[in-house]
């Protein structure tokens, strides 16, 4: 992912709410949001899936482990050797070893930098970290927001999307209105003033292209590729999860969504469903 919104414990009936956006160069092969198994994992995760490298930028275990990965922006850093970032979230999914110890084991790895996100969805526990930190961070209730800069870095497009999930969760009287707000907040294609740029060594040009949420360079090469949402629902003791995902062609226009639905119950290792295409109305 290169953008993303958490909210964790922000609404009584929905306890968890991700949404996110996918940003790559567009003739990079993938694979849609599915059922696969990495080399090293045993079960099943849930996810897309970067058939270049292998790895995935989210991924959801039937154990309930989540995470997400985004690249960070530094270039000066950046080794074409490096192991795939995308390896590190179903490494996450499958591990037996507890937060540190996996964290250890991961820094100790030359990875090009990255941050991520990860969490168990029914212990309730998350946490972040970069590429540099020593430790992860754990996370409590709140709204986070992040993209290729460390956690809750200010960037426009991040508070933008963190206040869009922020509204969405006060208004929504659904799940449905839920997700329709939120997707149309990840399609947000509204320039951002020169003063409000990051400067990441990039150039002004290629900031002014990848500031809004939903990113096309002028040669159609690198962009936003899908947009994905997970919305965990309260239904007694369980949780009713939904994680739906929406792919763009070059142009930009939406082209397809799939999705998943299934029940989590805490603490326990479950079977993840049957992914299906559905239809849907472009925001």
């Amino acid at each position: 992912m290169c953008l993303i919104a958490l909210a964790l414990e922000q609404h009584p009936r929905f306890p968890l709410v991700i949404a996110a956006n996918r940003d790559e160069f567009l003739d990079r092969p993938s694979a849609a949001l599915d059922r696969w198994r990495a080399a090293s994992t045993q079960g099943l995760l849930l996810g897309g899936r970067d058939l270049h490298a292998g790895g995935t930028w989210m991924g959801v275990g039937g154990n309930g482990r989540l995470a997400m990965v985004t690249n960070v922006r530094d270039l000066p850093r950046h080794n074409a050797a490096a192991a795939s970032r995308g390896a590190i979230v179903p490494e996450w999914l499958a591990t037996p070893l507890p937060i540190d110890a996996f964290w250890r084991a991961t820094a100790a790895r030359e990875h090009n930098p990255f941050n991520l996100l990860a969490g168990d969805i029914g212990r309730g526990t998350w946490w972040w970290a970069d590429d540099r930190a020593t430790a992860p961070h754990a996370l409590g209730p709140g709204l986070y927001g992040l993209s290729n800069a460390a956690l809750d870095t200010p960037w426009p497009k991040v508070r933008r999307l963190k206040r869009a999930m922020s509204e969405g969760l006060d208004t929504a009287a659904s799940m449905a209105a839920l997700e329709s707000a939120l997707f149309t907040a990840l399609a947000d294609r509204t320039p951002v003033p020169d003063a409000e740029l990051p400067d990441t060594g990039v150039g002004l040009d290629r900031e002014r292209w990848l500031a809004p949420a939903f990113i096309r360079t002028p040669d159609t090469r690198y962009g936003t590729r899908c947009s994905t949402l997970l919305i965990a629902e309260r239904r007694g003791p369980n949780l009713h999860m939904r994680m739906v995902e929406r792919q763009f062609a070059a142009d930009g226009s939406a082209v397809s969504q799939r999705s998943a639905s299934w029940t989590h119950v805490p603490a326990t290792v479950g079977e993840l469903p049957a992914v299906v295409d559905e239809p849907f109305s472009a925001a």
